[in-house]
C-alpha cells in the first residue's frame, strides 16, 4: 500500500505540472486577473496577475484520488466537498473579475454556502462511524467516541480550516507551502496509523485510513506543482476557488481520521493567522479606531514591518515543518 501511495503522489505532480500551464494560458486569455484591495498598497504591483489557479491541483487531485483510491466512500466524499467548496471559491472569483473589484460574493452568501456544506459532511461523519465519529488526543493513544456530538465538532471545523486557509493566502506560496507541510505529515502519519491497524488485523479501518493517507500525499503531490507555478514570484494565484477547496479538504482528513484535534499542533500557523485577525477586529472595535498590528492577517504586519514575503513563507513553513515532525515523531511513538 506504501508504494501504491508513493506512485499516487508522483503522478499527481506531473498531472499537476502537465495541467497547470493551459491553465495559466487559459486564465490569461479570460483576462481573469487579480484585483487588489485598495488598502494592501504592498501588492499593488500583483495586480492583474491570473488567479482562479486552485483548478490546478483540483483538478490533480480529483483526477489521482478517484484513478488510486476510488474504493474509498471517505475518499470519494472529501474530494467531492472539496470540488464544492472550489466552486463557492470559483463564484467568488468570477464575481471579483466580471466586475473589476476585489468584491465578489457578499461575506453572509460564503458563509450560508460553507455552513450548508459542512452541515453534509459533519452528517456524513455521524454516519459513516468507525474514526469518523471518533477523536484522538494528541500525542497519547486515547480516543473516545463523541457520538452525535461530532456533528457540531466538525461542522467548526470546517468553518474555521475553510477560512483560514483562505485568510492565509496572502503572500506568494505561503498558503501553498504552509497546506503542502501539513498535507505530507497528515500522509506520513496516517500510513503509520494504518500500518498499526493492519498489523492489530483491523484491515477494513486499515484500508479506509490508507484511502485517506493517499488522498493527504496525493494532495501533497498536487500542491508541488502549483507551487512552481505559486512561488514568488507568482504567476498565477490559487483565488478563493484554490483556498476554499484546500480548507475543505483539509478538513475532511482531518475529521475522517479522527484527527481533528491535531489541527490545534499541526495547523499552528492557520491558528495564528486567524486570531491575529480576530483580536484585531475587536481590539479595534472596542478602543474606537486602535490597532494591535499594522495590518492582518498576522502575515501583513511583518510585511508592513519591512521584512520579505519570501522569509515571511519561508518561516512560517520552517514552523509548520517543527510541528509535523513533532506530530510523526508522536504517531510513531503512539
Amino acid at each position: 500500500m506504501e508504494i501504491k501511495i508513493i506512485i499516487a503522489t508522483i503522478v499527481a505532480l506531473a498531472v499537476g505540472l502537465v495541467i497547470g500551464y493551459p491553465i495559466l494560458l487559459l486564465m490569461r486569455r479570460l483576462k481573469a486577473g487579480q484585483q487588489i484591495l485598495s488598502y494592501v498598497d504592498k501588492h499593488k504591483s500583483k495586480a492583474g496577475t491570473p488567479t482562479m489557479g486552485g483548478w490546478i491541483f483540483i483538478l490533480a487531485i480529483s483526477i489521482c484520488g478517484l484513478a488510486f483510491f476510488w474504493k474509498s466512500k471517505e475518499v470519494i466524499v472529501a474530494i467531492c466537498g472539496m470540488i464544492a467548496y472550489g466552486c463557492i471559491g470559483f463564484l467568488d472569483d468570477f464575481l471579483k473579475i466580471k466586475h473589476h473589484q476585489n468584491l465578489g460574493l457578499k461575506a453572509y452568501q460564503k458563509i450560508i454556502a460553507q455552513a450548508g456544506i459542512a452541515i453534509i459532511l459533519s452528517v456524513f461523519c455521524y454516519y459513516n462511524g468507525s474514526f469518523s465519529r471518533t477523536i484522538v488526543i494528541p500525542f497519547t493513544d486515547i480516543t473516545f467516541d463523541l457520538g452525535w456530538w461530532i456533528i457540531p465538532l466538525v461542522f467548526l471545523l470546517y468553518i474555521a480550516t475553510t477560512n483560514a486557509v483562505n485568510l492565509l493566502d496572502g503572500l506568494d506560496g505561503l498558503a501553498t507551502s504552509v497546506s503542502s507541510v501539513i498535507y505530507a505529515t497528515l500522509a506520513i502519519m496516517l500510513t503509520i496509523f494504518g500500518g498499526k491497524l493492519a498489523f492489530d488485523g483491523m484491515s477494513l479501518q486499515s484500508d479506509n485510513i490508507y484511502g485517506l493517507a493517499g488522498l493527504a500525499a496525493i494532495t501533497f503531490g498536487g500542491l508541488l506543482a502549483f507551487l512552481c507555478y505559486n512561488g514568488f514570484p507568482a504567476k498565477i494565484f490559487m483565488g478563493d476557488t484554490g483556498s476554499l477547496a484546500l480548507g475543505g479538504l483539509m478538513a475532511s482528513l482531518f475529521a475522517f481520521s479522527g484527527q481533528i484535534l491535531l489541527i490545534f499542533v499541526l495547523g499552528i500557523m492557520l491558528i495564528l493567522t486567524c486570531v491575529s485577525v480576530i483580536v484585531q477586529v475587536i481590539y479595534f472595535k472596542l478602543t474606537k479606531g486602535k490597532r494591535v498590528w499594522l495590518m492582518t492577517p498576522l502575515h501583513h504586519h511583518y510585511q508592513y514591518k519591512g521584512v520579505h514575503e519570501s522569509k515571511i513563507t519561508v518561516c512560517y513553513t520552517a514552523i509548520t515543518i517543527v510541528c509535523g515532525l513533532i506530530c510523526i515523531i508522536s504517531a510513531i511513538l503512539y
